[in-house]
Formats: structure tokens, C-alpha cells, sequence
């Protein structure tokens, strides 16, 4: 039996192996813990069941970066794993950028208390990043190149099946709206991703998560949080100011970040205007045009 045919329906109704907050807090934030567990729980276990993520076998390597993102992805898939209906490895791994005062004992500290395999890979690309970028520029870019390489070598040599990332629906959401404003794509983050040389699978256990339910549940976890020096503290990022505009979408129309999501997941090829995936002359021309028109008529 598969991870993708059993987990979601099982892991929307379970309460199997429930976690306990820290007990010197009341019961209001007991309650509120639980049900924000069991809200990450869902909507984890229904994005591996859809994207059929994690398969009987897999070596999952965890990348934890130290954010509250990462954090809870590792938490709750080794919750899952308790009650998994199929066997699967969980190798947490950080990339130590060498970042001038990163602090190099939390990740090992808390790795090791909580009993999971991991892994620290050392390589000074905050140097090199550094040396490259020109000042008041972004590192993001390079940044991200480069340590994706690191990661997706260290994979390949420990027969690693497939590479958690810690995106949530709102990182999804923000790389769909920058590509669009800023890069002329209709392009977004998948849930589950093959490597352009076929080596190594990209999940993003995450994908249905919102940030927000993310970030309420790091702080009652009391994860040791290492806030990223080197991209953390630019203020000139795009991404900050498209973050902004979703809050206020949030707050001033509900459901509109829902139905984007949805959207994502209900697209319509014959009905995009990109030449290179249609032929839209002669014979092979798009059909049911009156399809396309009736937004017109709303």
C-alpha cells in the first residue's frame, strides 16, 4: 500500500500519537495547540496523498534551515510518520552557509534532544555570495542556486529518494504573483518537482499549509528559531511587498487567497495565450471560444 492512497482520508480523522505543548501553558492554548496540530496534520497528509509525495521505501531528507517553516515541516511529518501506513526514512540535514555568527549549536542541540537522524553540511557560500552580488542587490538567486546544488549532490551520494522543503501555500502563492508582475511567467512552485538532470525529487510536504497557522504553531512549539542574516534582513525584497498585498486581500476580501490556490490546482491550457503550447492556426485551433467569453458577460 502507497503513502498517496492511504494517508489523507486516514490522517483528516486521526488524533493518533498527539503531541503535547509545553505544560505550564492553560488549557485555551492546550486546545488551540491541538487544533492547529491537527489542522497541519490534514492539510499535510492530503498534499502527500494528492501529489503522492513519500512512497513505501523513501529516504526523505528534511532540509531544516532554522525558520519556523522547516521547523514545523519536520515536526509534523514525523508525526505522520508514526502512523503512516507504509515505512519511510527521515534524515533532517542543514546547510551551515557559514554566516558570521550563526549560531552552530541550536540545530545539532535540538536535533539530537528530539532523536531524528541529521546531518550538517558545511559550505562557506555566504562568502562567495557575498563577493559576487553587488551591494544593495539581492542575494536570494545566487543564494538559493547554490545551495540547492549542495543539497542535490549531498542527496545523490546518500541515496536520497526525495527533498522536503519547508513552502508553504503562501510562499506558492507569492512565486505565482512575482513571476507574473516581475517576470513575465505563469509560473508558481509544484508540489512535487523532478529535477531538470532526473536525479532528485523536490516535495513540498507543506504546499496546502498556511503561513499563519505555521507561525502559531512554531510559537507555541518554542522552536529555537535562527533568523537568516544574509536574505532575512533585506528590505528591498519584491517578495516582502507581495506578502503585504495578500495580507490585505486576506483581511479586506475572505476567500480570495483560497480560490488562487484553487486556481492553481484547476488550470485551463486551451484557454492561455502562450504560442509555443498551442498551434492557433489552421486545423489545430483552440476550440469552444464561447467558453472564453463568458467571463466577458459577468
Amino acid at each position: 500500500m502507497d503513502f498517496g492512497e492511504e494517508i489523507g482520508p486516514m490522517l483528516a480523522t486521526s488524533d493518533a500519537h498527539p503531541q503535547q505543548v509545553k505544560p505550564e501553558l492553560d488549557k485555551a492554548l492546550q486546545q488551540r495547540f491541538k487544533k492547529l496540530q491537527k489542522r497541519l496534520r490534514r492539510d499535510m497528509g492530503q498534499a502527500i496523498a494528492d501529489y503522492a509525495m513519500i512512497e513505501a521505501g523513501d529516504k526523505v531528507m528534511v532540509c531544516l534551515s532554522g525558520g519556523k517553516d522547516s521547523y514545523t515541516m519536520l515536526d509534523i511529518l514525523l508525526e505522520l510518520q508514526k502512523s503512516a501506513p507504509i515505512a519511510f526514512q527521515i534524515v533532517a540535514v542543514n546547510l551551515d552557509q557559514k554566516q558570521p555568527g550563526f549560531p552552530e549549536h541550536i540545530l545539532p542541540q535540538y536535533l539530537a534532544g528530539i532523536g531524528v537522524d541529521y546531518h550538517i553540511i558545511e559550505r562557506d557560500t555566504y562568502s562567495v555570495v557575498k563577493a559576487v552580488v553587488p551591494e544593495g542587490k539581492t542575494t536570494c538567486g545566487l543564494c538559493s542556486r547554490m545551495r540547492r546544488g549542495t543539497l542535490y549532490r549531498w542527496a545523490e551520494e546518500q541515496g536520497i529518494t526525495k527533498i522536503a522543503l519547508g513552502h508553504h501555500r503562501d510562499d506558492i502563492l507569492e512565486t505565482l504573483l512575482l513571476n507574473m508582475f516581475h517576470g513575465g511567467k505563469l509560473k508558481a512552485m509544484p508540489a512535487r518537482l523532478l529535477s531538470d538532470d532526473g536525479k532528485n525529487t523536490v516535495i513540498r510536504p507543506l504546499a496546502y499549509a498556511r503561513e499563519a497557522d505555521i507561525a502559531a504553531y512554531a510559537e507555541l512549539k518554542q522552536f529555537p528559531i535562527i533568523p537568516c542574516n544574509l536574505c532575512g534582513s533585506q528590505d528591498n525584497l519584491q517578495r516582502q511587498h507581495i506578502k503585504q498585498m495578500l495580507r490585505e486581500w486576506e483581511a479586506n476580501f475572505p476567500g480570495r487567497i483560497e480560490n488562487m490556490t484553487k486556481a492553481l490546482q484547476n488550470v485551463v491550457p486551451s484557454h492561455l495565450m502562450d504560442t509555443q503550447l498551442h498551434d492557433f492556426t489552421g486545423a489545430n485551433a483552440v476550440r469552444d471560444e464561447q467558453a472564453g467569453m463568458d467571463l466577458l458577460n459577468l
